[in-house]
């Protein structure tokens, strides 16, 4: 039995987006950077995905199936797909959940803790702007969190992120920044900031206690993927519908 991640960042709705223009981020911590066009979905388009999964009867894992089927040699539900969504940008309570929430699915939010903001601000469509820490607890009933790093979520250029850069110890101890939220539950899932990695960030994170890592690299999941370098499917902008079916099946 094989799986297939899908990973989601932002939704807008159609009437408010135009593909490709510019979205800057807005977060707590002192960095700049524009969310790329590819990384959003259309609300109409992401209801329709999830539509399409309730009437197919698909089944929405949790991170404890996915480390039991890796480490204890459980089979997974026929039809399952692991719903994943990155950086909680503002969409993430205002579109994503009351959709979830309506079909009783289950989903994963990857958290960069420095990156969530003390207060809660007014939705702006303009920007890509981060929760707080109480609009992700206000969700539980349909998400869990786990860790995205605190202040690493950056990158240089377009090839290159802080954990490709950094000692293995300031590696460490970020992660241990964000493991310290209270609302991370899932303490042993980590998903690469921006899908980058080298082989010594994947050693440390088996050393640190990790059990789940996921990339950005398209495919489906089986027993033969390495945990710690799992699959996970971009659903863009532009992708049709029958491509969408075409990912999960």
């Amino acid at each position: 039995m094989a799986f297939t991640a899908l990973m989601y960042h932002e939704i807008r709705s159609k009437q408010t987006y135009e593909f490709g223009q510019p979205s800057p981020i807005e977060v707590r911590q002192n960095y700049d950077d524009r969310l790329p066009p590819p990384l959003f979905v259309s609300l109409e388009d992401f209801a329709s995905q999830m539509e399409y999964l309730h009437l197919n009867h698909y089944h929405t894992l949790k991170l404890d199936e996915v480390k039991s089927y890796y480490y204890n040699n459980q089979s997974l539900p026929e039809k399952s797909v692991l719903l994943t969504f990155d950086d909680c940008y503002q969409s993430l309570a205002f579109f994503a959940y009351p959709v979830l929430k309506q079909y009783k699915f289950h989903a994963v939010s990857f958290v960069v803790s420095g990156w969530l903001n003390e207060d809660r601000k007014p939705f702006t469509p303009e920007k890509s702007i981060c929760l707080t820490e109480a609009d992700l607890l206000d969700m539980r009933d349909v998400f869990e969190y786990a860790n995205h790093t605190d202040q690493f979520h950056t990158r240089t250029g377009t090839a290159v992120s802080r954990i490709m850069e950094a000692a293995d110890e300031e590696f460490s101890q970020d992660l241990k920044h964000c493991n310290d939220l209270s609302i991370l539950e899932k303490k042993d899932v980590f998903a690469y900031p921006f899908g980058l990695y080298e082989d010594r960030n994947i050693d440390l994170l088996r050393k640190n206690g990790f059990q789940l890592a996921f990339t950005s690299q398209g495919g489906r999941n089986d027993k033969s993927t390495d945990p710690m370098l799992l699959k996970r499917n971009v659903v863009p902008y532009f992708l049709s519908f029958e491509g969408f079916k075409e990912i999960i099946m």
